[in-house]
């Protein structure tokens, strides 16, 4: 192995950045020239899990580095493509090789910890580094003591900065509401912790499409309250998936488009299962994509339970992208990249 690279990878969501990352930073300082840092969960809607947007996440890790170590660290953003590793590896080394060109010394740092850590089998054309382990430091564990107001689990675990941003993050409303859907979600949680098994829940959502719109709805209950979501929800013990489908499309939009037509313009369904997809647990999704023909929109009306509903043109879809609930973006994205 080299002794030293031009260029060190490192990769991760810091969500929070805590003194583990920064211990492997140091590390690719000293064995890179410079060091590309690739923030994952890119334009993801805030929850628990991703409480913080990119640019967020940079200016968290800038203010715990010198001025002379900054002029050494690139910054890339890239969104998780959770049911395409081609696409979200295309981003990386396309956003890479912008920074790289040509060069071959190149090498990335990580852990393989479990099975999460399996993309950094993923790059055979760098060297790989192993960091080990840092023990006592997650971001998750250090997520939840910070929404749960415990500051003596988690402030020994992160850089004085960080600590010093999340204590401002205290005051904003994004903080209220997500310590709001962190209690939800541990009260939803421990309702099932009873089961003999872990639940795997079953949902169903209609992606419907007319003339470069799609039928959007604004959630009305936790998780992701307030959230742009397509209709879809729970199915039912006594009725098949498509059932399931129409009735909750029906339910939260009223829809002027008659049964029998939407049934037949299914063009195409997938199911979607993620195993992180979710933050209630781990819920299968089946999607189904309705094409309706070309004229004037239907009338439609929020119910049940959103708020509101609205057709919402493509262009605007992707311009929303970070207000748009769990992975519905990819699950568009995915049918209408075919038509």
């Amino acid at each position: 192995m080299k002794t030293k690279y031009k260029y060190g990878i490192y990769i991760g969501r810091f969500q929070p950045f805590h003194l583990g990352h920064l211990r492997t930073l140091k590390l690719a300082l000293e064995k890179a020239e410079q060091v590309i840092l690739i923030l994952g969960s890119h334009r993801v809607a805030a929850d628990t899990r991703n409480p913080w947007r990119s640019e967020e996440r940079i200016a968290m890790i800038q203010a715990c580095l010198s001025p002379e170590i900054l002029l050494r660290v690139h910054f890339l953003a890239v969104r998780d493509w959770l049911y395409s590793d081609n696409l979200w590896l295309a981003a990386v080394q396309q956003q890479v090789l912008e920074i790289t060109a040509v060069c071959d010394s190149v090498v990335i740092l990580g852990h393989r910890k479990d099975s999460s850590s399996y993309y950094l089998n993923l790059f055979p054309q760098w060297d790989y580094l192993e960091t080990g382990h840092y023990s006592d430091l997650s971001s998750t564990t250090i997520r939840a003591a910070y929404f749960k107001g415990e500051k003596s689990n988690y402030l020994n675990k992160i850089p004085p900065a960080i600590a010093d941003y999340l204590q401002t993050f205290q005051n904003s409303e994004r903080y209220t509401d997500l310590c709001d859907e962190y209690q939800f979600l541990q009260a939803y949680k421990q309702a099932w912790a009873t089961a003999p098994y872990a639940p795997t829940f079953v949902t169903t959502d209609a992606v419907v499409v007319q003339a470069g719109h799609v039928l959007m709805v604004r959630r009305k209950a936790k998780p992701g309250l307030g959230l742009i979501a397509l209709p879809g929800g729970f199915i039912q013990q006594n009725e098949t998936l498509v059932e399931g489908m129409l009735r909750e499309l029906k339910e939260e939009t009223r829809l002027k488009v008659p049964l029998p037509v939407l049934r037949g313009s299914i063009v195409e369904s997938h199911v979607f299962d993620s195993p992180v997809r979710s933050l209630r647990g781990r819920t299968i999704t089946h999607a189904y994509f309705i094409q309706l023909p070309g004229g004037e929109l239907p009338t439609v009306k929020g119910g049940d339970d959103a708020q509101k509903a609205w057709w919402m043109s493509l262009a605007d879809l992707y311009a929303q992208e970070e207000q748009i609930y769990e992975d519905h973006f990819q699950i568009v994205q995915h049918f209408v990249s075919k038509v």
